[in-house]
């Protein structure tokens, strides 16, 4: 039981000893590349290492992509739900015009809600494929959730800022009850 494993190994047949040869030879080689210091560099080691991190960097952008994805889906369930509780029902007869992106859309409201469209007290939104009309409120907290979300919301204070500058018809109100 004296001899070593490789000699074993090399008499039971399941080596021989040009492959045991070349194992020593590169053992050898390492060691004296390693120097003094006795570190034997290894490839695959370096190699394990090197694909670990990769899979890390792969699993924390992966991860990034999730959470952003879920912050998205919460910031839409939060603007659809507050549409849906503050949504303002005013069917009407009158047509009120609006545009949406380069489309002309339409809804038909009452004369009450007409002129609070018009006063910038309620704003319209869309969520989906519909329009709901919701209070001017809730139109600023979903606008800094999903400025998208807002279709019409007029500001007074953007009206006075029109007015103030050079218009040659600033004396010329325009009537309330004016539909386009």
């Amino acid at each position: 039981m004296s001899k070593s494993l490789q000699e074993q190994l090399l008499k039971a047949g399941l080596g021989n000893a040009k492959t045991a040869k070349n194992i020593n030879k590169q053992k050898h080689k390492e060691r004296v590349q390693a120097g003094k210091k006795g570190t034997v560099v290894n490839e695959a080691s370096v190699l394990a290492e090197q694909a670990r991190q990769q899979q890390q960097a792969r699993d924390q952008e992966l991860n990034r992509q999730r959470k952003a994805e879920q912050d998205q889906k919460a910031i839409l369930a939060q603007v659809k739900q507050l549409i849906e509780l503050n949504s303002i029902q005013a069917k009407g007869d009158l047509a009120y015009n609006f545009t949406d992106g380069s489309l002309v859309k339409r809804l038909y409201i009452n004369a009450k809600v007409q002129s609070e469209l018009g006063k910038g007290q309620i704003a319209i939104a869309r969520l989906a494929d519909s329009y709901h009309l919701i209070p001017v409120k809730v139109a600023e907290k979903i606008q800094q959730r999903l400025a998208s979300a807002i279709i019409v919301l007029n500001n007074s204070q953007q009206s006075a800022e029109v007015l103030a500058e050079d218009d040659p018809y600033a004396a010329y109100q325009i009537p309330d009850d004016l539909m386009w």
